[in-house]
Order: structure tokens, then C-alpha cells, then sequence
């Protein structure tokens, strides 16, 4: 990003440096407008230390007409938040207010803030101690309401931030649970709890007047609450946490009158999820994502449903589908909804008619589309698309099919990647068709063949149809390698008969899936069967473990944030309730690599984040103890090695350290896949 006007262009290959690719500026929330002539994006870039990403508001013109702008500018950075009916724009930001006290600046607590449509400088609309999150704003009225963490015995902001200094001040930071969850993916929860509050009026100079909505409510609003509002501003709709017997929850939607706080149950089942509420344009109805829950031999299902705002039944809309939608978003008449479904390894934007939920495939190409908003008028939506072989970038369809996707001029350059993006195809043991995109080097051939590197994605319900910025296949790629992103059971978008094929046998069908999806990747002629390593994150490396306990095929294997015993995992990580379902006594038995220890043979590099809280610490330690604890060298060496970060959670998500990732990834795959010598990272002494 050179100025204020024209996209980033780099001298340097970002995919064969590491300070190019970390220094690339990454296109991230999209909104539009309410005229539909702006389209506000944010944008990551690394901050003057080049040791944190900072985001920035940029403005796009929908029409591609005017040239990009950049909207905000602070060393705290902002993220979007949405807009006023006016057309005033809101995000949220820890920067500190231009009269503000230092001392405040310095809590760097996020507020909610108003830039107006006319131009002139931003001012806060809403600060409170812990902070602002899921801003919705009712597009007629104009009412804003957001969440905000407040401490259970406190009775208004004012209280709670007394309550909060007094905690500060005496050193305290125990909290007292008396419920489950108590962790989610990198925090701690509590002792302050979610509840709503809203903004009357967004008009005028002066800040205005704030409600809470909901009081004390304890854990209802969960980290994963999202929430929407009427047209009106009479009401909220929202995901609502109860709780069970044996530390479980289920997740159900309410209403609430914004007035009166006043709760109605839209939605609850004991043997349903739902959540991600949206309202219809009119205010009648709520589309809702529903999820039955799963159980040992069975791994659910899901599908939209709409229910009718006052209250009413549930009525199932896209049950049918052997699809997941996700993420929907009505057609400003209220006909249809546009949604995200995973489908043969791509993420197309479909239409779903809102009576009859069915779908009609928006999108063609090999694209994976997020964030998407219809104009007004119905006629263009507008979304970020990413592939796997292009970061997200802002483009335009016409809602009625009669044009494809187009780039819209960004904020960021694009960025040609130093490969070739294939698909690989194989069959299953039983018969099922297996897919796989493969990255090659330029110049991969018959008298150049490449060193292969198999990469398994986690989740496990997800497929490899997007880019990804912390596992980028294309550095491999720059360095030479092939690397086969492959879709095995479990996989979403191919079906649930796909997903219930790996259900409570990760070591069976998974496996074999991935090692039938390699075999026809090492038989063509581009690839060198002797050179293959294989690498995974989170479930990715549970499979990445059992695989080192089943063959000894792969010359290294890289395990990043992995599962190894699943009994001990099932009770430490921040959802036992939820692994539970799948994870009974009788799976762990079969399927928990641990108990495969005495038969690994290749060199495994374990890496792991002391915060992660969804796969424990735990995991990686015991690990690294049981591949110590069977060398058989004299001198206590051994070909394993543990990659730890001390300040990382699930993710490595801070410059510096993903460039540590990086290098010694490649370091390891170098020495043990290229038989080259063992160089350890700088940066790592």
C-alpha cells in the first residue's frame, strides 16, 4: 500500500521472502453502504515495528469508478462496525479519543465510534470498560446496539468500572467459576459476562444516552453470540446459551424488547442447535442457522430455518439440501437469501428461495466467497472472494445471474502466485470419489520432478477451497515443492453420506481416504514418490500423528497444534461437552494415536502455543515425551523436535513468530525430505 490511492505493489517476491509475504496487506470485513455507493473494507497491515498487524478502513467505489481511499488511520487500528441509515459510518477502535485522558488510552479498551458520511472528524459514540462487540444497527430507526462484558455484581458502567479498578488495584485476577465453559480457543471467561446495550440515537455532537438491555445474564451470550435488530429498533434478536445437566449447554434464539428487556423464546430444542439470526428486511421473520446435534454414530446435520419474529413455529427451509449454508443474508424484497455452502471444493455464493429453500448456484467459478451484501435495489451483490491460489479481494455479481463475479478496484495488488493450481482425483477403498487440489512449481515435468508435501486440514468438517495466510501452500510452492491439499472424509461439501463416513473412525476412512488421494499424486509424472513429507494442523495433526503411527512412507511429518491421546484431550480442552458426543470410550480405544507410539519412525516436527485452548498444552508435551522416551541413542539425541511458543494460541498469529514457523518448518522438511544439511532458524538462537 504506497499511498492513499493506489494499490500495493512489492519489488520483491513475497512468496520466496518471508518479510515480503508477512508485509502483504490483507483484505478482510466488507459492508455496504445503505445508498449503496460505498463499500468500506478492512485492511491488515504490519504496524511500524513490523510486530503486530494493524487494520485500516479503505473506501471502494461498488461501480469501480473512483479510485480507493483510505477512510481512518491509527497505531490501534480499526475494524468496521457497520452504517447509520444516514450513511455515517461506525467502527470500532482502542485509539484514544483526541481529548481524552491519557490514562483511559492506555486500558486500550474498544469503543464505538461515528465518522460522518459528509466528512469532518470521528467522534466515540459508546465507551465502556469492557469494551464493544457485534454492533447491529436498525435500518429504518437507526437504534444501535451492541455487547459489552460487564461484571456480574455491577449494576451500570460506572459500577463496573469501579468494580474493575478495585480488581486492578489489589492485584486480583482469580475467577470464581460456578458454570461451563471456562475457557474459549485463547481467553479465560469471566468474572464479566456479555450483556447488550443500546444506542438510541446516533444523532447530534454530544454522546448519547446508553441502555442496558439484558442486566445480568451470566454466560447467555456466549464468545460465539451474534445477534441482529429490527428495522424498527424494537427488538433484538439473538443466540441464547442454556444450560445442561453434565456441563453441557445447547444454543437456542430469543427476542427481546429493547424497551421493556423483555425475552421471548423464538427457538429451542434439546435436540437442535440454533443460532446466527437474521431479520428479514420487512421485520416479520428470523432466519436461523439449525445444526442437530450429533452423537456417537451419527454427526448431525444442517440447515436454515425461518421462524416468525412475534414468535411461532420453526419451519424448516433448506432440510433438503445435502449442503451446509451458512452465513445468510436476505434479498432487500425478502424473497430469497444468499448464502455460503461448501461444494466440491470451492465455496460458492448460492440464492436460496425463502419459501421453498431451494438453491440456485450464484457462482461458477473456483471461488470461496465471504462477506457478502446485496445492494438495495436488488441487483448486485458484492463480497470478498478468495481460491486457493488468490487472497480475498472485493468483486461484484449481479444477483439475477446475468453477470459473473468482477474485481473491484482494492486496496490491495494482486498477487501472482509462483505455481500451478491442478486437481487430483482417486477412489476410495469403498468405491467413493475422492478429490484433491495440487500446487506445482513452474517447470515441474517428467525431467524435473518435485518433492511432494501432503497437507491435511483441520477442523475436521472443512474443506481446503480458500486462501489461507497462516497455512499458505504457495512459500512451499517457491520453494519447490508440490503440495496436495486433499478433501478426505469428514470433508464438508460433499455431502453428509461423506461426513458420516469418517464419524467416530478418524483412523479409518480419513486415513486411507488421504493416503488413497497421495497415491495418484505421486503416480504422475511431475512428482518425486521418494521425496514426500506430510504436514497438519489441529485435526490436520491428530492425522498427521495417526499417519506417523501407521507408515513409514513419508520421509518427515510437521504436527502443528495436534490431538495425541483423545482421552486426555476430551476433558481438557475449552468444549469437553461438545467432543464428548463423538469421542466415547470405545472410539478413543480405536482411534487415539498415542496408543501407536512405539511404532513411529519418521522424524516429527511438533509445534504448539502455550494458549491454545481448544487443543491443550498438554497434548504437545505429552508428545514430545513419548518420542524422547523411546530414543534409543546413547547420546539422547533423536530426528524429533519441538517447535514451542510460549506466547501463541491455536494459531501463530504475530508476525515475528509466524516467521519462526515458516523457517523452521522448511528448515526441518529441507534437512529430512531434501537430505540437505541441518540449519536451525536464526531467530531462534
Amino acid at each position: 500500500m504506497t499511498d492513499d490511492t493506489s494499490p500495493a505493489s512489492s519489488p520483491v517476491d513475497p512468496f520466496s521472502d518471508l518479510d515480503a509475504y508477512l508485509a502483504l496487506p490483507r483484505v478482510e470485513g466488507l459492508r455496504l453502504s445503505p445508498d449503496g455507493r460505498r463499500i468500506v473494507v478492512d485492511v491488515s497491515t504490519l504496524d511500524r515495528q513490523k510486530s503486530r498487524y494493524a487494520t485500516a478502513l479503505w473506501e471502494i467505489d461498488p461501480e469501480d469508478e473512483r479510485p480507493v481511499r483510505r477512510l481512518t488511520r491509527s497505531a490501534e487500528g480499526e475494524s468496521s462496525a457497520g452504517f447509520t441509515p444516514s450513511g455515517d459510518l461506525l467502527f470500532v477502535s482502542k485509539r484514544p479519543e483526541p481529548d481524552g485522558d491519557p490514562e483511559d488510552a492506555k486500558n486500550g479498551t474498544p469503543a464505538l465510534w461515528l465518522q460522518p458520511a459528509g466528512g469532518g472528524d470521528a467522534r466515540v459514540v459508546a465507551a465502556l470498560p469492557g469494551g464493544v462487540r457485534g454492533v447491529v444497527v436498525a435500518r429504518s430507526a437507526g437504534t444501535v446496539v451492541f455487547g459489552s462484558s460487564v461484571l456480574p455484581s455491577a449494576a451500570d458502567p460506572a459500577a463496573d468500572e469501579k468494580l474493575r479498578k478495585e480488581r486492578k488495584d489489589s492485584g486480583v485476577a482469580a475467577i470464581l467459576h460456578e458454570e461451563y465453559p471456562i475457557r474459549f480457543w485463547d481467553h479465560d471467561l469471566g468474572p464479566a459476562r456479555t450483556r447488550l446495550f443500546r444506542v438510541a440515537t446516533t444523532d447530534g455532537a454530544d454522546r448519547p444516552e446508553l441502555r442496558d438491555i439484558t442486566g445480568h445474564i451470566g454466560s447467555a451470550l456466549h464468545d460465539e453470540a451474534s445477534w441482529d435488530i429490527t428495522p424498527d429498533g424494537r427488538t433484538v434478536v439473538t443466540s441464547w446459551a442454556v444450560a445442561e445437566p453434565a456441563g453441557s449447554r445447547r444454543l437456542t434464539v430469543v427476542a427481546i424488547d429493547v424497551e421493556t428487556g423483555e425475552r421471548r423464546v423464538l427457538a429451542d430444542d434439546p435436540d437442535h442447535e440454533y443460532s446466527a439470526p437474521r431479520v428479514s428486511p420487512d421485520g416479520l421473520r428470523v432466519v436461523i442457522e439449525v445444526q442437530r446435534r450429533s452423537g456417537p454414530q451419527d454427526p448431525g446435520n444442517c440447515w436454515l430455518a425461518v421462524v416468525p419474529t412475534a414468535g411461532g413455529e420453526v419451519q424448516a427451509l433448506t432440510s433438503a439440501w445435502d449442503r451446509w449454508p451458512h452465513s445468510p443474508r436476505w434479498t432487500p424484497d425478502g424473497t430469497a437469501l444468499i448464502v455460503t455452502a461448501d461444494d466440491q471444493g470451492r465455496g460458492p455464493l448460492w440464492l436460496v428461495d425463502a419459501t421453498t429453500g431451494e438453491p440456485t448456484r450464484l457462482t461458477q467459478d473456483d471461488g470461496a466467497y465471504t462477506k457478502a451484501e446485496v445492494s438495495a435495489d436488488g441487483r448486485w451483490v458484492y463480497a470478498l472472494r478468495s481460491s486457493v491460489d488468490g487472497p480475498p479481494t472485493p468483486v461484484r455479481l449481479a444477483l439475477d445471474g446475468s453477470s459473473p463475479a468482477r474485481s473491484l478496484r482494492g486496496p490491495a495488488a494482486e498477487i501472482p502466485v509462483p505455481g500451478t493450481l491442478t486437481e487430483v482425483t482417486a477412489t476410495a477403498a469403498d468405491g467413493t470419489p475422492l478429490r484433491a487440489w495440487l500446487a506445482l512449481p513452474h517447470g515441474a515435468g517428467p525431467d524435473q520432478q518435485a518433492p511432494m508435501l501432503l497437507w491435511i486440514h483441520g477442523g475436521p468438517l472443512s474443506s481446503w477451497n480458500a486462501w489461507s495466510w497462516r497455512w499458505n501452500p504457495w512459500l512451499a510452492v517457491a520453494r519447490g515443492y508440490a503440495v496436495l491439499l486433499p478433501d478426505p472424509a469428514l470433508s464438508t461439501g460433499y455431502g453428509i453420506d461423506f461426513i458420516r463416513r469418517g464419524w467416530g473412525n478418524w483412523g479409518s476412512e480419513p486415513f486411507t481416504d488421504l493416503m488413497s488421494v497421495t497415491d495418484a499424486a505421486v503416480a504422475r509424472d511431475d512428482i518425486d514418490a521418494e521425496r514426500v513429507g506430510a504436514m497438519g494442523g489441529s485435526f490436520g495433526g491428530y492425522m498427521a500423528n495417526w499417519v506417523a503411527g501407521h507408515t513409514d512412507r513419508f520421509a518427515a511429518i510437521v504436527t502443528h497444534a495436534s490431538l495425541w491421546s483423545l482421552e486426555q484431550m476430551r476433558g481438557t480442552t475449552d468444549a469437553s461437552f461438545y467432543w464428548a458426543r463423538e469421542l466415547t470410550t470405545d472410539m478413543i480405544e480405536r482411534n487415539s494415536p498415542h496408543l501407536f507410539a512405539d511404532a513411529i519412525s519418521t522424524p516429527m516436527l511438533v509445534i504448539h502455543g502455550d494458549r491454545d485452548y481448544r487443543v491443550p498444552i498438554g497434548e504437545a508435551l505429552r508428545l514430545w515425551w513419548d518420542l524422547l522416551s523411546r530414543s534409543k541413542a546413547q547420546d539422547g539425541s533423536c530426528p524429533h523436535k519441538f517447535l514451542y511458543f510460549p506466547d501463541e494460541n491455536h494459531w501463530i498469529l504475530t508476525p515475528n513468530n509466524a516467521k519462526v514457523w515458516y523457517r523452521t518448518v522448511f528448515a526441518f522438511l529441507e534437512h529430512n525430505v531434501l537430505g540437505e544439511q541441518w540449519r536451525r532458524p536464526d531467530l531462534l538462537g
